[in-house]
C-alpha cells in the first residue's frame, strides 16, 4: 500500500518528476469536490512506492494559492489510502535570520485566509479538531533528521502566517503579523494542513524562504521581475538552489517515513466522535458533500 504523499509547492513544476523516482502511473481523481491535481505514483530507488502531486500546476505556476482545490486533493489522497503527507511551500521571511534559500520546518500556523473552503464537515456537526500540535510531530522529526544530515542551512520551528492572496501583503500587514509572533508569510498551508487532520492523515511542511517580506528590507520597486524587486539576483540563485535540492531531501524523508510505525496523535483525531457513535469506520460517511 502506498502510504506517503509529497505535495510539491512553488517550483515543483520546474522539477522533473523522474528526479523523485520512476513514474509508474499518473492520474487525476474524481471526488465530490471536483477533480484533483494529477497524482504521480513513483517508485523509489529502494523499491517502495509513494505519491507526488504538484500543487500549483504541471508546467508553471498555473493555479494561484486561493484557487487550489485543496478539498479535492486531500480527499483524493485519502481515497488512495495515503497516511502521511509532506508538503513544501515557499513563504517570505519576516525575520532577518531566516534568509532567502534557508529551509524552515514550521511548528505553528496563523490563519488569515478569508474565502476558502476550509473543512470537510459543512453542516455535519463535526470538526472540533485540536490544533496542537499543528503539524505531525513524527513527520517534523523525520524532516529534522534529514536536514540535519545534509549541509544545508535550516531552522527547526517557526510560525507560518497564511494569507488569502494572490496579492502580496502590505507593509502594515507584515508589521501586524510580526507583532503576532509570525516568522513566515505564505499562502498555501491553509486549509491543506487542517483538511488532512480532519481525515486523520499526518501532515508536515517544509518551507524554503523565497524572499524577505514587505518592509523587512528597503528594496526599491523594479518592474518586470519576480516580486518586483524584493528578491535580488544573488538571493534568487540561493532560492533556486534550495528548490533544486527537494528531490534529494524528499526521497530521504520518504525512505525514513515508510520505515517508521505511525504512533502520533494524527491517526486518532476523530476518536471522540467514534466513541459517541457519531461516526463509523467509513470515513466517506463523515463528510458533508455537495
Amino acid at each position: 500500500m502506498v502510504k506517503v504523499l509529497i505535495i510539491g509547492g512553488s517550483g515543483a513544476y520546474f522539477l522533473e518528476k523522474e528526479s523523485f523516482g520512476k513514474i509508474l502511473e499518473k492520474k487525476r481523481i474524481d471526488t465530490p469536490f471536483g477533480l484533483s491535481n494529477p497524482f504521480y505514483r513513483l517508485k523509489h530507488d529502494n523499491g517502495f512506492e509513494f505519491f507526488f502531486l504538484s500543487r500549483h500546476g504541471e508546467k508553471d505556476y498555473e493555479i494561484t494559492a486561493p484557487f487550489v482545490n485543496y478539498r479535492a486533493n486531500i480527499y483524493a489522497a485519502k481515497l488512495l489510502r495515503v497516511e502521511r503527507i509532506i508538503a513544501w511551500t515557499g513563504p517570505g521571511s519576516m525575520k532577518e535570520e531566516l534568509k532567502p534559500g534557508d529551509y524552515v520546518i514550521p511548528d505553528d500556523l496563523i490563519d488569515f485566509t478569508k474565502g476558502r473552503k476550509n473543512t470537510f464537515f459543512e453542516n455535519g456537526g463535526l470538526g472540533f479538531v485540536r490544533q496542537n500540535p499543528v503539524f505531525c510531530p513524527e513527520v517534523r522529526d523525520v524532516l529534522d533528521t534529514v536536514l540535519n544530515s545534509f549541509d544545508f542551512t535550516y531552522h527547526n520551528g517557526g510560525t507560518y502566517v497564511c494569507t488569502e492572496g494572490p496579492r502580496l501583503e502590505t507593509p502594515s500587514e507584515i508589521k501586524m503579523f510580526k507583532q503576532l509572533n509570525g516568522d513566515l508569510v505564505g499562502m498555501t498551508l491553509v486549509p491543506e494542513a487542517f483538511l488532512a487532520k480532519e481525515l486523520e492523515m499526518c501532515y508536515g511542511a517544509l518551507c524554503y524562504v523565497t524572499n524577505y517580506a514587505e518592509g523587512i528590507k528597503p528594496y526599491e520597486f523594479k518592474s518586470g521581475v519576480l516580486f518586483e524587486g524584493m528578491l535580488p539576483e544573488e538571493q534568487e540563485k540561493l532560492v533556486d538552489l534550495a528548490v533544486s535540492r527537494f528531490p534529494e531531501i524528499m526521497k530521504r524523508v520518504v525512505e525514513l517515513l515508510v520505515q517508521r510505525e505511525r504512533k502520533c496523535p494524527c491517526r486518532n483525531l476523530m476518536e471522540r466522535y467514534r466513541k459517541k457513535g457519531r461516526i463509523g469506520d467509513n470515513w466517506k460517511e463523515w463528510i458533508f458533500t455537495p
